[in-house]
């Protein structure tokens, strides 16, 4: 991820009137397509940087740059790519219009806030979360996981759940909220390929130790997996045994659940406050098993916003997922 990717010609120049720029991978990655249509829009439709170094290496600026924003937006649209590039060609660069976007402004001069195409707001997040959406906004399955995995991968799986993919989701979450129901295929693809992610990124499955297993399931009524799906990933890195159960569980398949593994804890996701049942956590936390004298009892954690409010005496609800990482680590630990 650094300025020795790709090809030799796509490095980064340092110095000139621009003081250097970005590699065509780092743009692909911004815009969140690959690195060959960068090249092709280039060939084809002459969107390519306006400087050159020796008349050879691509470096690519903030008015480069803009105009491929512009031409992704476009095309996101549904507009075909040589009509977006005559637009995208024609129309003139946000930095080049002083008196609506001063150079000095706070929008130019942060780097982290990101707008994805067809009006999508991220805010001050991390560029990564530019190029997912926009993947997710067209549809495009292949630079979709390439990009989910390697934020994965350089940023380790909380950070990358945290700071990259839960702001994207939340994104498309208010885009298609606002928009009279659009795009909720939108949000279902990028919640699809998040959770393969997950799974090609985690670590293969802990074998079981006695007492040191963690159950994973959404109360009844509830489907939101892929909060739980990171924690059992996350979990599986720190090599702590995981069964998870996924969505909705039915009250008496979580207690069989509960009983079969006599879990060191118990993590109980709820998206929605009308799904969060206390006198259910509470029956969890109070279920035992082993011989007499000597008898457990599960840890067991209230997660997600619906416990919002709720709080059950006695019981851990941790603020985020590094916290629930801790909490049922050191569980399993004691």
């Amino acid at each position: 991820m650094g300025a020795h990717e790709g090809e030799g010609e796509d490095r980064v120049v340092e110095g000139g009137p621009h003081g250097g720029g970005l590699t065509t991978g780092e743009v692909a990655r911004r815009l969140g397509v690959a690195p060959t249509t960068v090249r092709t829009w280039d060939r084809r439709y002459g969107l390519g940087p306006d400087t050159h170094t020796d008349g050879r290496h691509r470096r690519w600026t903030a008015t480069d740059v803009a105009r491929l924003e512009r031409m992704c937006a476009l095309t996101a649209t549904g507009l075909p790519p040589a009509e977006a590039a005559r637009l995208a060609r024609s129309e003139k660069s946000p930095t080049a219009v002083g008196s609506r976007s001063p150079a000095g402004s706070s929008r130019a001069s942060n780097p982290r806030r990101s707008r994805a195409g067809s009006g999508l707001q991220l805010g001050d997040v991390r560029r990564e979360c530019r190029g997912i959406a926009r993947a997710a906004l067209r549809l495009d399955a292949a630079v979709l996981d390439e990009l989910l995995l390697a934020a994965i991968t350089e940023h380790g799986l909380v950070a990358a759940w945290t700071e990259v993919i839960v702001p994207t989701l939340q994104a498309v979450g208010r885009k298609w909220e606002t928009s009279g129901e659009k795009y909720v295929e939108v949000e279902h693809f990028l919640s699809w390929h998040v959770s393969g992610a997950l799974r090609r990124a985690a670590p293969r499955a802990v074998a079981d130790r006695p007492g040191a297993t963690t159950v994973l399931a959404c109360v009844p009524g509830e489907h939101h997996t892929l909060p739980l799906e990171v924690l059992s990933a996350a979990l599986a890195e720190r090599d702590v045994p995981v069964r998870m159960f996924g969505g909705a569980l039915p009250v008496e398949s979580l207690v069989a659940a509960v009983r079969r593994t006599g879990p060191a804890a118990v993590g109980l996701w709820a998206q929605s406050r009308t799904t969060a049942s206390r006198p259910l956590a509470q029956h969890v936390a109070a279920m035992e098993w082993g011989v007499r004298g000597a008898r457990r009892r599960p840890v067991v954690l209230t997660l997600g916003p619906g416990w919002a409010g709720q709080a059950v005496a006695g019981l851990a609800r941790p603020s985020g997922l590094a916290e629930a990482v801790a909490v049922l680590a050191s569980s399993v630990s004691r």
